[in-house]
């Protein structure tokens, strides 16, 4: 009996070991496969933040080359204006000195009284022997109102200008008559 209680306890700290080195083994396994599915799930992380990043850089790359594109646009529109301001900015004795250049309009105008009593009436007479097409333009400065008529005058001819054509005048009107192969011809209604 004696020798069978050694077989047995000789064999069972053999299947002891063999018990604890299948469960360690099967512990590992379990630790081995739970670190293989953290690594797994830490690649699939590492890719989304990568396709985020990527993103992210698209988006950036994308804002930084609108604001290029605005910048050069912007400074385009700089030159541009500068160029503009530049054309704009004659002086006031080169303007003077365009407006001398051009001859005197050959046009006489005098004002009556209306002979239907609603203000004065302009006469304007063409002087030279052609045709003219003159601008009027009429402004009240009391009611600051402003018009403006285009006038076909015949040679050597006058013509009558009131309240039944489109304008009352009235003493302290301003009168200003516009064509553009002569000077402007300007005047105060008496």
């Amino acid at each position: 009996m004696e020798s069978v209680m050694t077989a047995t306890s000789s064999a069972s700290p053999k299947r002891r070991g063999l018990i604890v080195s299948i469960g360690v083994s099967a512990v590992l396994a379990v630790v081995v496969c739970g670190l293989a599915l953290y690594a797994f799930m830490l690649n699939v992380d590492l890719g989304d933040m990568k396709r985020r990043l990527s993103k992210e850089i698209d988006v950036r790359l994308q804002a930084e080359r609108y604001l290029i594109e605005t910048r050069n646009q912007l400074t385009g529109s700089l030159r541009e204006i500068e160029q503009l301001k530049a054309q704009l900015a004659y002086k006031e004795t080169d303007f003077e000195a365009m407006v001398t250049a051009k001859p005197a309009l050959p046009v006489v105008v005098e004002f009556r009284s209306s002979m239907l009593g609603m203000g004065m009436v302009a006469v304007i007479e063409n002087t030279s022997d052609r045709y003219l097409t003159v601008v009027l333009a009429v402004r009240n400065p009391t009611l600051s109102t402003v018009k403006r008529f285009t006038l076909q005058l015949d040679p050597r001819s006058r013509i009558d200008f009131g309240h039944i054509e489109g304008w009352q005048f009235s003493s302290g009107d301003e009168v200003g008559l516009y064509n553009d192969e002569f000077g402007t011809l300007r005047l105060t209604v008496p």
